[in-house]
């Protein structure tokens, strides 16, 4: 029952404004990530070797000293953020707090393996942030598909192609995201999917990385990236995997299997569709073939709270920055059917996102 401003009791008023400011500065907790990735905090503390004195890890910030006293106050909001904790030694001389590491700080390290320091880098760019401030704008006028061409002109993926700094800054997030998938291929269920496979098409595989990590994971398979001229251009293969140019509503290579990471949820359902149907022409039906696909399924997912919050927080973000979404096990279902696949399979093992198959 919905409850009118004068039968709010003191305790409601006040926990409904606590919960109306932690909205208004939220973002505050992303912008203040921003910034420590940008100093380098992460990879100061991890190349200490230890937890770090606040004193420790002033001096080694590339900041102005006369700002040393503001460092305390970031790594307060950083530390309620869960990113870095506290650590007590106690010696003979000294009992002072030190700053450590986290599971979540340890992705942010620039230089790891599976460091997501790009992709922070990339969404929290202000070409990206700016759009967002016409979200309301976009939804009352009637021309532009999107608050990104509302804001910019133009559509992101035209808008990257002619900034090399903002596609770079893509790339290296888009790279730096699937070598962190890549670490779930190892998982059995994952495995199985790929399993028997003697040829695969990576559609928008970019540079290759996670065609490379297939192949390596099954050697017997040769695999072909097929992405833009502008993105494939100079890239070198070798036995078993293949740089194609090529434009995937036009024509996709045939192979036994079509692979898409992260690349329906950029279109909208007619484009899906358009395709699925390009991915259908490629495999053979009736030998095994199957279209894979990294994507969220809405609902589906594992993990707590946050991971259905990001799932959330993604599907706004496909609807400013492009003219995507995040679709729920319904709506794969009836974009499956649409492009002619008789069945499909979900099995949840990339966290928030799901790997779907594809049956023709």
């Amino acid at each position: 029952m919905a409850l009118a401003d004068g039968e709010l009791s003191t305790e409601q008023l006040l926990e409904a404004q606590a919960h109306v400011w932690n909205h208004i500065f939220n973002f505050i907790n992303s912008m203040s990530l921003k910034c420590a990735i940008e100093l380098g905090i992460p990879n100061i503390i991890h190349k200490h070797g230890k937890p770090v004195t606040l004193s420790e890890l002033v001096n080694a910030l590339p900041i102005c000293k006369s700002k040393s006293q503001y460092i305390y106050r970031l790594m307060r909001v950083l530390l309620n953020s869960n990113f870095f904790i506290k650590v007590n030694i106690s010696n003979e001389d000294e009992d002072e707090e030190r700053y450590w590491l986290t599971p979540s700080s340890h992705l942010l390290l620039k230089d790891a393996s599976l460091t997501v320091a790009p992709f922070v880098l990339l969404v929290l760019d202000p070409v990206l942030t700016k759009p967002w401030h016409y979200l309301s704008e976009w939804l009352a006028d009637d021309h532009h598909l999107s608050p990104f061409k509302m804001t910019h002109g133009m559509m992101f993926w035209e808008y990257a192609q002619h900034e090399p700094r903002l596609n770079n800054l893509f790339n290296e997030a888009m790279c730096s995201d699937t070598r962190l998938v890549t670490r779930v291929l190892k998982n059995y269920k994952t495995k199985q999917v790929f399993e028997g496979i003697k040829s695969l098409v990576d559609v928008g595989g970019g540079i290759g990385t996670m065609a490379k990590a297939i192949v390596d994971a099954f050697p017997g398979m040769k695999c072909i990236v097929l992405d833009l001229p502008h993105v494939v251009a100079g890239l070198q293969g070798t036995n078993n995997l293949t740089y194609v140019e090529g434009d995937m509503f036009q024509t996709i290579p045939p192979a036994d299997a079509v692979f898409l990471k992260w690349i329906l949820h950029d279109w909208d359902d007619e484009h899906c569709v358009k395709i699925l149907k390009k991915c259908k022409e490629a495999i053979p039906a009736g030998k095994g073939g199957k279209v894979i696909i990294i994507d969220m399924v809405v609902g589906i997912y594992e993990g707590g709270a946050e991971a259905m919050e990001d799932q959330l927080f993604f599907d706004m973000l496909m609807m400013t920055l492009l003219n995507g979404k995040e679709r729920s096990e319904k709506e794969w279902a009836e974009l499956s059917l649409d492009a002619g696949f008789t069945g499909y399979k979900i099995t949840p093992v990339f966290g928030v996102r799901s790997l779907i198959e594809l049956y023709p």
